[in-house]
């Protein structure tokens, strides 16, 4: 099992910036690729950004390629989201996500094994 727990959501307005962190507990960190999704209110859950285990690879979706950043800490068990130009359509529940390190990591939800609570980020106009 692998507990994660995602903070550093909030209130942001337009053009702002936010990082999210994950915690993870209860396995090795690194054996794990980890990812970001967001859900907003009345849409899908869609993928953000992932990073394999040992942070050399991420992949990011084209609507948050250049304005986010994923990044990891190993040593502390924490994966990060930098979020930057903000706009009101990245309004959602971000959760973090982690999968079993594969060749790459991975951008589709249904391979990620656990997940976190989920930390809201609400971006106004």
């Amino acid at each position: 099992q692998v507990q994660l727990v995602e903070s550093g959501g909030g209130l942001v307005q337009a053009g702002g910036s936010l990082r999210l962190s994950c915690a993870a507990s209860g396995r090795t960190f690194s054996n794990y690729d980890m990812g970001w999704f967001r859900q907003a209110p009345g849409k899908e859950r869609e993928f953000v950004a992932s990073i394999s285990g040992n942070g050399g690879l991420t992949s990011y979706a084209d609507s948050v390629k250049g304005r986010f950043t994923i990044s990891r800490d190993n040593a502390k068990n924490t994966v990060f989201l930098q979020m930057s130009s903000l706009n009101a359509e990245d309004t959602a529940v971000y959760d973090c996500a982690a999968a079993p390190a594969g060749w790459a990591p991975q951008r589709s939800a249904r391979l990620y094994w656990y997940w976190g609570q989920g930390t809201q980020v609400t971006v106004s106009s």
